[in-house]
């Protein structure tokens, strides 16, 4: 684990800090620490920064609430920048946003970033201003009963597939039921957020029962 002392920091003592949701790696701010906010950052487990426009410390959250916890920080190879991952309370961006990061300036035609994240407000989408022809919004119109019939499917096939051991046909099945349980986490008004708090809270369980066994 690397000391504060072999990190680089510029002619004015600030090194940049990449801050990223840890919950589903979206980059939210740059922003700018020294040594005293990166080891206040350290002693509170949140992010505390230099504010070059004001030139002083800056504890993000401190009136506005939204603080944003630390769950790593890491430098790159040239120990001359540092990525933040951090459990955030709110909005990243002074203008309530959810990250800093909002304005497009170029995007490529021939690829396009998948995220599950956007894949979910899509389903979401297809719910509140439904399309016409959508297989989404006929899921929607059936209703909850139709919904869980599909889940129930899609399991059925996955487990055919596994069974077989054909990976290619167990990916698109397990892509198929993916898609289904997200289309009914929406119905259930369950996000991606709390599918990940709950498994980090498993695998922290897991972890001590792991070490109780080994006792």
């Amino acid at each position: 684990m690397l000391n504060i002392d072999e990190l680089k920091f510029d002619e004015k003592g600030l090194i940049p800090a990449v801050v990223v949701d840890a919950e589903n790696g979206k980059v939210l701010t740059l922003a700018y620490m020294n040594k005293e906010s990166l080891r206040i950052s350290m002693e509170k487990g949140l992010t505390c920064f230099w504010s070059r426009s004001r030139q002083e410390l800056w504890l993000k959250g401190e009136t506005s609430g939204n603080y944003q916890h630390i769950v790593s920080i890491t430098a790159d190879c040239d120990r001359d920048a540092l990525v933040v991952k951090v459990e955030k309370d709110g909005p990243a961006c002074h203008l309530g946003t959810e990250s800093c990061f909002g304005e497009t300036v170029w995007e490529s035609e021939e690829r396009h970033e998948f995220t599950l994240e956007g894949l979910l407000e899509l389903i979401r989408g297809r719910k509140t201003e439904k399309k016409e022809g959508s297989y989404t919004t006929y899921l929607f119109e059936k209703g909850l009963d139709k919904i869980l019939k599909k889940v129930g499917e899609e399991s059925t096939e996955v487990i055919i597939a596994a069974k077989d051991r054909d990976r290619k046909e167990t990916v698109y099945e397990i892509a198929d039921l993916t898609y289904h349980v997200m289309v009914l986490m929406v119905e259930a008004g369950i996000s991606l957020q709390d599918i990940h708090r709950e498994l980090a809270s498993r695998h922290v369980i897991d972890h001590k029962v792991k070490q109780e066994k080994m006792t």
